[in-house]
């Protein structure tokens, strides 16, 4: 997979159109979309040769004619489905944020598809509510560890499950609750024993595979399991009785549509999020952050899922 790219040390810089902006990038984020994107398996995909990379951080080199929101100088964050694992990348303004106040460049680099996501799925499509019970599957990945923090700050009691105690221990740091080994113990079994057989009331499952029907038995009287990726691979076929005998509600999360779809809403997550920033309420997990030069690590790092928090390139 990653070893079928290339690093090009002569690509073009393109033209920096009236409405878009130079970016000279110091950090860029690896996101499951860029697995998929590489494969040609992702919702989104280029036109071949293209530089993947769907968010990174740095700052601004040049601006277009029309450009009023940033200007030279200026620390600046991007996403958007590609482009990103490049010294020097052009994109569209819209795409463009400042920087969160005291984030480094690495940790700034990972902040906007786990956190917006993270922050959508638990506040618009959850509707999490203080003293919930949420269960978080994947919880050490990047998205993982930004729902365990969220659901922290919304007053939740959050149950991290991952697949070794090394990763839980990573949880146990952002301040989870309880904890759940998936590979040693039955997920049904330890969220009924956790819960009193109760059961969880928001499932952030970005995971899939096998471990997807296990916590959707595992929810309680009109709970919610967010729909938020695939990592372990297959997409689960959920048997529907499940959601009628426990009035539950199966919910999908797919940021990138509801940017498009209710833009002032996201602009008011982000504001939202830019503020717990700053007051250091939030503090993105990196702890493996390769140079450019070892990006087939950086995937491999993803693919076999030794990641805790999140993976950065660094330029």
């Amino acid at each position: 997979m990653a070893d079928k790219l290339s690093l090009e040390t002569d690509w073009p810089v393109a033209e920096v159109g009236e409405h878009e902006v130079l970016i000279d990038v110091k950090a860029a984020g690896l996101n499951f979309p860029d697995i998929l994107i590489i494969q040609g398996k992702y919702q989104i995909q280029p036109e071949l040769p293209f530089i993947p990379g769907g968010e990174c951080a740095g700052v601004v080199e040049a601006v277009g004619s029309a450009v009023t929101g940033v200007k030279p100088g200026d620390e600046v964050i991007s996403m958007g489905a590609s482009g990103g694992f490049c010294e020097k990348m052009v994109t569209d303004e819209f795409a463009v944020f400042p920087k969160p106040e005291g984030l480094s460049f690495q940790e700034a680099a990972g902040v906007s598809i786990t956190y917006f996501t993270s922050y959508y799925a638990l506040k618009q499509r959850a509707e999490l509510q203080p003293g919930e019970t949420l269960l978080v599957l994947g919880a050490a990945g990047g998205v993982g560890t930004t729902a365990v923090e969220i659901g922290k700050l919304m007053g939740a009691r959050v149950i991290a499950a991952a697949s070794s105690d090394e990763k839980l221990e990573t949880c146990k740091q952002l301040g989870a609750d309880e904890f759940i080994n998936y590979s040693t113990t039955s997920l049904k079994d330890a969220i009924k024993e956790l819960t009193g057989g109760k059961g969880v009331d928001v499932v952030y499952d970005p995971v899939g595979g096998d471990l997807s029907e296990q916590a959707l038995r595992g929810m309680a009287w009109k709970g919610r399991f967010l729909v938020i990726g695939f990592a372990a691979g297959p997409i689960p076929k959920l048997p529907l009785n499940l959601a009628l005998l426990k009035g539950c509600s199966i919910v999908g999360v797919f940021w990138g549509r509801f940017s498009g779809e209710e833009p002032e809403v996201n602009l008011q997550n982000i504001d939202e999020l830019w503020a717990l920033f700053k007051e250091g309420k939030l503090k993105p997990v990196v702890t493996d952050t390769f140079p450019i030069e070892q990006y087939e690590d950086a995937f491999n790092c993803m693919v076999e899922r030794r990641a805790r928090g999140k993976v950065i390139l660094s330029f």
